[in-house]
Order: structure tokens, then sequence, then C-alpha cells
């Protein structure tokens, strides 16, 4: 929801500030087989912008509003959601530039990153799989075939995810330190330094561009 909310609105200061306070022993996730965690941010965000974030994130995903409305009731901006049936792709209308921008965020960040199979993927919503079953957990549940896995692999935005994977396990500077650098509000830079090895990432969540670079 932290990067949600970066994405949508172009500012970091909700980010920025977990960086700072959040243990450096920790897995980071944003996103779960029940879809998108609200209620861990309660107290890291305003509520109304938590609200806003849930509710931008409905505007994308009509869909995905219809069942909530259907299973427990009119949308609105109280605070009273758990969690967000969604999957993270679809959850930012399915844009390749910001979905990698978030999970450049997570591999930089302090911690091991944990990336759940249908966001490794990218994927979106399985509304026919929750049309069988009801449960609308499943709508980030999705079943990949072996066959359909091949393919997924091909798609530009799933190679760029796995190469900013294969960097975070082997490039030696993410078994240092994480240290957040001084930048403008709508950027982000996060260095991650050991010995004479480093790697960095800016990125700009005014635009959802960013750049790795490394030793």
């Amino acid at each position: 929801m932290l990067l949600l909310n970066a994405i949508f609105t172009g500012e970091t200061r909700y980010v920025k500030n977990w960086l700072k306070i959040c243990s450096p022993h920790q897995f980071t996730t944003l996103d779960t087989h029940d879809g998108i965690d609200v209620v861990d941010v309660r107290y890291l965000m305003t509520d109304d912008e938590v609200q806003d974030t849930k509710m931008k994130v409905y505007e994308l995903n009509p869909s995905a509003a219809k069942i909530f409305t259907e299973l427990r009731g009119p949308l609105d901006k109280r605070f009273n959601t758990y969690q967000i049936n969604c999957s993270y792709y679809s959850a930012m209308g399915e844009n390749d530039a910001a979905y990698l921008l978030a999970r450049a965020v997570q591999i930089f960040a302090p911690g091991i990153p944990q990336i759940y199979y249908q966001g490794l993927f990218a994927g979106t919503n399985d509304f026919d799989l929750f049309e069988k079953t009801g449960q609308p957990r499943d709508v980030n549940r999705r079943f990949y075939t072996v066959e359909d896995v091949r393919q997924e692999v091909e798609r530009p935005v799933v190679k760029t995810l796995l190469d900013m994977m294969r960097l975070r396990n082997t490039h030696p500077a993410f078994d240092g330190n994480c240290i957040q650098k001084p930048c403008g509000e709508h950027e982000l830079i996060i260095r991650r330094e050991n010995g004479e090895h480093w790697a960095e990432l800016y990125a700009d969540f005014k635009t959802c561009q960013y750049t790795i670079s490394c030793s």
C-alpha cells in the first residue's frame, strides 16, 4: 500500500519514512496469496490516504470492486477493509513501468524480498477462478501450467523482474549496508554498499521511471 500510494500520488514521504524506521531483518512483501494487505499500513499513512489508495485500486479494477460490494456491502472511504483481493499487477492498472518501479524498491529495501508467484509473473486478476470457487482470494491465486510459465517468462516485464532478482541474489553489495540518500519529494534513492561493492536505485515516482547502477 505504501508503494501504491507513492505511485498514485507521485509523492514518496510515506515510503521514505518506512525505509527509515523498518527493521533490516525482515521479509518485504508487496502481495500475498490473499492479495494486498491494507490494515498493516494504518498507522504508517493517514486513514484518508489509506482509503484514497484503496479506492484508486478499485477504480482501476471495477470487477474487484464489484466482488467486494456483493460480499461485504457498499464501497466507501471508511476504514473497513482488511485486505484487497487483487493482484499487485492489476492493482496498478497493469502498468509495466509502475509495476517494475515498485518491485525495484522492494528488491533494494532492507531485508529479504519475498515475491509471490503470481506477482513473479505479473499476473492479472483471475475472475474465472473466482466464478468457479466463489472465494474472492482466488482472484490472486491463478493456476499456471508449465506451458503458461514458459509463455510468461518471455514477457518483457517478467524478464526485467527476473533480471532484478538475479542482481539481488548475486551482487555482493546487497550483503552490506542499506542507505537512503536525500532527494526530492517525488524521488527515492536507495544505495546498497559492501566494501568496494555498491548498487544504487534512483526512482522518480512522478514519471514512474527508475535507473539501477552498480559496481
